[in-house]
């Protein structure tokens, strides 16, 4: 008997594969394979096409209580924009089936170094010349989501805008002018997000999740994998390059972790997200799926902070917009790690963009229930 719907993914080399079993209590029904590939370039081979025909969303057609995927209505085209306080991403992936496997394909990434957490953390505005280059860029991101025919998209914004006096403006004039509605999400839902996406690297034991951004930090406590509790900080790694993080904040997230993270739960992992921990995952070399211990955690950000911006520039192959916030954010992740007496983080490559990718495809499978289990290849 199988589950109302049951996905497990597993990290690969090079990619991620989901394995997706649809139907009630249908055990003849096949599994349907998804694989994620983690690069790509150029357009999408030909052979991997099934139909010529115009897209259509997927659909479900319950027959006899079984859940049949029309394999005919791909490809799928889904688009996530992850509008952040240091930087603002787009990625657009294709899922594509072949030989009962389906493919969620990376076809564009793009990350834009637009800081508006510089001007709203000092002033709660962002700046006129900053709304101009936003608009720009959004423009830009349209082009591409229709040059790439997207069948559908999220915007999502997070920390800086949502603190903005004048974000909810900007919302409103990209809309007028462009067509596009901006999310200004909350941090529960930010969070909601990305825990879609490290879903599958937790097992049933005790978790403390720590992302990162440039205005603010989510954290997330799993006990035998359920999430128990969560909540947001106004820290983050832009916030405290300019000086502008409240030592009230830090207290209060102290507090909020020692208070939570009790003995009875047993051995602690931290599960770190954000392009930070990321960058001193792969300057540690360490390969996927191994952890990080604190001790080392700690030893790369001496490494680093031993480093001029330049050098991190030109020696560690740092976006310069990295190489000046990637010590203050590696300040959050040991600080909680210690409080929370974690020893040792694992780092996903995933983040928010990747949970509402899975958002995007789950709203558009129409499917209840999605539950992410990691597996063991």
């Amino acid at each position: 008997m199988l589950p109302e719907s049951l996905c497990e993914i597993g990290r690969l080399s090079s990619s991620i594969l989901i394995k997706i079993r649809i139907g009630k209590g249908v055990s003849t029904n096949p599994a349907v394979n998804v694989k994620v590939a983690k690069t790509s370039s150029g357009p999408v081979p030909q052979s991997f096409w099934i139909s010529p025909a115009k897209k259509q969303q997927l659909l479900y057609k319950r027959k006899a209580k079984t859940l049949i995927l029309q394999s005919n209505h791909l490809p799928l085209k889904l688009a996530a924009i992850d509008i952040g306080s240091n930087a603002i991403r787009l990625q657009i992936s294709t899922i594509l089936e072949r030989e009962k496997k389906i493919l969620f394909k990376k076809l564009e990434y793009v990350r834009f170094p637009l800081r508006l957490g510089h001007d709203v953390f000092s002033t709660n505005h962002i700046s006129k010349a900053s709304m101009e280059k936003f608009k720009k860029l959004m423009r830009v991101y349209k082009l591409l989501l229709e040059l790439y025919e997207v069948d559908d998209y999220m915007f999502c914004a997070t920390s800086a805008m949502r603190e903005s006096e004048n974000g909810d403006e900007l919302a409103r004039q990209v809309k007028e002018e462009l067509g596009i509605t901006i999310n200004i999400i909350d941090g529960h839902l930010e969070a909601d997000f990305i825990n879609k996406a490290i879903a599958s690297y937790l097992h049933d034991e005790t978790y403390l999740h720590i992302d990162v951004g440039g205005g603010s930090t989510e954290l997330n406590l799993f006990v035998n994998g359920k999430k128990i509790k969560t909540r947001s900080f106004k820290v983050g790694s832009v916030r405290i390059l300019e000086h502008n993080d409240s030592p009230i904040m830090w207290t209060d997230m102290e507090k909020w972790v020692k208070d939570n993270v009790k003995k009875e739960y047993g051995k602690v992992t931290a599960v770190g997200t954000g392009g930070n921990i990321s960058k001193i995952f792969e300057l540690a070399k360490k390969k996927a799926g191994q952890a990080v211990s604190l001790k080392k955690v700690k030893e790369t950000k001496k490494m680093i902070e031993g480093l001029s911006i330049e050098q991190r520039i030109y020696e560690l192959m740092m976006n310069p917009d990295r190489a000046d916030v990637i010590v203050p954010a590696s300040d959050i992740y040991i600080k909680v790690m210690e409080w929370a007496h974690a020893h040792s983080i694992i780092v996903p490559d995933v983040g928010l963009k990747d949970g509402i990718l899975l958002h995007l495809l789950e709203k558009n499978i129409k499917q209840k229930k999605i539950e992410f289990k990691i597996s063991r290849f």
